[in-house]
C-alpha cells in the first residue's frame, strides 16, 4: 500500500520561522512514511521522498530572500527634501510684498474696529450725557439752576428782609448785582443746552420793578408831562364803552396833537424804564406797587394820598395806566404788603423753572400721530375735500346719533348751510323740528326712519342761542 507524505503550503506572509517549523514537520513526515513503506516499494518511495524534499527546501529559500516590506505605491513617489528646487530673487520679493500686503490689511481692518468701537463709545457717552441734560429740564431741577438778581436799591426798602428770607429758605441761589433799570428782579438760569456741552446762561425776559406808591405817583407825573394828559377825556365821550383798539387810536392823536413839549425829568425811573424798553424790546416788565390801589380809595372822603401836591386826578393815574399796558407793554400791579410780593415773586420763580420743560414738549411732535393721519379728526385739503366727513362726524357726536343716521342727514344736506337753507324755506317751526323725521336710514338689509326726536335735536342744536342749553 503507497501513502503520500503530508505537506503544508507556506504563506509568502508568513515569518522565517514558520517556515522553518513547517519543513521540519515535512521531513518527519516523510521519515515516518519510509519506516512504514514495505520492502518492495522502498526504492520508489525514496524517490518520490528525495524529490519532496527538493520542493520544500525550493520554497523555503524563495521565503527567505522575500522581504517583509508594505506594498509599493501606485503613484509616482514624492520629490526627497534635497532634490526641491530653489526660488528665484524674483519670487522671493513677490513672496514678501504679498506678504506686507496682507499685514498692513490686517493691521488696517484692526485700526477700523478700533475706530468703530471708539465710535460707539463716543455715542453711547453723549447719549448718557444728554440723558443726563434733560433730567436737568424738569421744573424740580431746573429750580436749581435759577439765580435770582435783585438791585441793591430794592434792599433799601422795609420789607426787604422779607424778601432775602423768603428766598434763602426756599434754598434758591441770589446776587444782589447791579441791575439795568433800578429797583427790579430779574432771573438768569445757567441750565445746560441739549445740543451743547457746556452750561450757557440765559438771562429771561421777565424783570420785576419794585416800586413804592410815591414813586408810581411820580411816574404818572412824567407820563403826565409827556403829553398824554387827557388822551381818553378830551376825544372820547364819557360815557362811551372803550376798547384797547380804540384807546390806541385816539392815545396816538392825542401824541401827535396835544404834546406838552416837556420831557422827562433825566434819571427818573421812568426815564431808565423808557431807555431799558428801547434798548431791548423783548423784555417784559411788571411794574409791582407796595401799597393801596388809588382808584379803589378815590371814592372815600379822607385818601390815604394827596393828589393836589401832584396836580394828578383820578382820571390821570388811569390814563397813565392804559398807557403803560398799550405803549410799553408794562403791567401794573398794586400789592398792599412785602408778603404778597414774595408770593408773586415766588409763582413768577416756579414758572420760569418749568419754562424749559414745556418747550420741550411742545416742539416735539407727539408719536401717536404719524403724517397723513389724524388721531381724532378728518385731515381738510385746500381743495375742501374732507368736508363732507366733518359735517357727518359733527352730527355723530350728539348722544344716540349713530353713524348711519349721520350718515343718511349729510347725504340729505352736505353741509350745514344747505341744511340752513332748508330751514329758512319752511313756514312754521313744527315744520322745521320735523325736516328730518322722514329721512331713510339703511343699517344693512333694514330700513328706517331718523324719528322727531333726532330731528328735534339736531335743529335745536344749530339754532340755540344759549351755549349752556342741553340738547337731550
Amino acid at each position: 500500500l503507497l501513502k503520500r507524505a503530508k505537506t503544508w503550503e507556506i504563506s509568502e506572509s508568513e515569518a522565517e520561522s514558520d517556515s522553518e517549523t513547517q519543513g521540519r514537520r515535512t521531513c518527519a513526515c516523510s521519515s515516518e512514511s519510509q519506516e512504514k513503506v514495505p520492502p518492495s516499494v522502498d526504492q520508489t518511495s525514496t524517490e518520490q521522498t528525495e524529490d519532496c524534499n527538493k520542493n520544500v527546501c525550493t520554497e523555503q529559500a524563495g521565503a527567505d530572500k522575500r522581504p517583509l516590506a508594505p506594498p509599493a505605491a501606485d503613484g509616482p513617489g514624492t520629490p526627497s527634501p534635497g532634490k526641491r528646487r530653489r526660488r528665484t530673487r524674483e519670487e522671493v520679493e513677490a513672496d514678501r510684498v504679498r506678504a506686507g500686503c496682507v499685514r498692513e490689511a490686517r493691521e488696517q481692518l484692526k485700526k477700523e474696529r478700533l475706530q468703530i468701537k471708539e465710535q460707539r463709545k463716543l455715542e453711547q457717552q453723549r447719549r448718557k450725557e444728554a440723558a443726563e441734560r434733560l433730567k436737568c429740564y424738569r421744573p424740580e431741577q431746573c429750580l436749581k439752576y435759577l439765580t435770582v438778581c435783585i438791585d441793591p436799591a430794592v434792599l433799601q426798602d422795609e420789607g426787604s428782609d422779607l424778601l432775602l428770607g423768603t428766598v434763602e429758605a426756599l434754598g434758591w441761589r441770589i446776587i444782589i448785582e447791579e441791575q439795568p433799570v433800578s429797583h427790579s428782579i430779574s432771573w438768569k438760569r445757567d441750565l445746560p443746552q441739549v445740543e451743547e456741552d457746556e452750561a450757557s446762561p440765559v438771562t429771561e425776559e421777565q424783570v420785576l420793578m419794585v416800586v413804592t406808591l410815591s414813586d408810581f405817583l411820580d411816574m404818572v407825573v412824567a407820563i403826565k408831562k409827556v403829553g398824554v394828559t387827557g388822551f381818553c377825556s378830551s376825544t372820547l365821550p364819557r360815557h362811551h364803552e372803550v376798547s384797547p383798539t380804540e384807546l390806541m387810536l385816539h392815545s396816538s392823536t392825542v401824541q401827535g396833537q396835544d404834546r406838552t413839549g416837556e420831557e422827562a425829568p433825566p434819571g427818573s425811573l421812568y426815564t431808565q424804564l423808557c431807555e431799558f424798553l428801547e434798548g431791548d424790546p423783548e423784555k417784559v416788565v411788571t411794574l409791582a406797587v407796595i401799597g393801596p390801589n388809588p382808584n379803589s380809595c378815590a371814592g372815600t372822603q379822607d385818601p390815604p394820598f394827596v393828589y393836589k401836591n401832584l396836580a394828578l386826578k383820578e382820571l390821570d393815574i388811569e390814563e397813565a395806566l392804559v398807557f403803560l399796558q398799550l405803549h410799553r407793554n408794562i403791567s401794573v400791579m398794586f400789592l398792599p404788603s412785602w408778603d404778597e410780593l414774595c408770593d408773586h415773586m415766588c409763582a413768577v420763580t416756579r414758572a420760569l423753572a418749568k419754562r424749559p420743560f414745556k418747550q420741550l414738549t411742545e416742539g416735539v411732535e407727539l408719536p401717536f400721530c404719524p403724517d397723513g393721519a389724524w388721531a381724532g379728526g378728518v385731515r381738510v385739503g385746500q381743495d375742501g375735500a374732507g368736508l363732507r366727513q366733518v359735517w357727518t362726524r359733527q352730527i355723530q357726536q350728539l348722544n344716540r346719533v349713530s353713524p348711519a343716521v349721520a350718515a343718511a342727514v349729510s347725504a340729505a344736506h352736505p353741509s350745514p348751510q344747505q341744511l340752513l337753507k332748508a330751514y329758512r324755506e319752511k313756514d312754521s317751526e313744527r315744520e322745521r323740528k320735523a325736516l328730518l323725521s322722514d329721512l331713510t336710514v339703511r343699517n344693512g338689509d333694514r330700513a328706517r326712519r331718523v324719528g322727531p326726536e333726532i330731528s328735534n335735536r339736531v335743529y335745536r342744536y344749530l339754532h340755540a342761542d344759549n351755549p349752556h342749553l342741553v340738547l337731550d
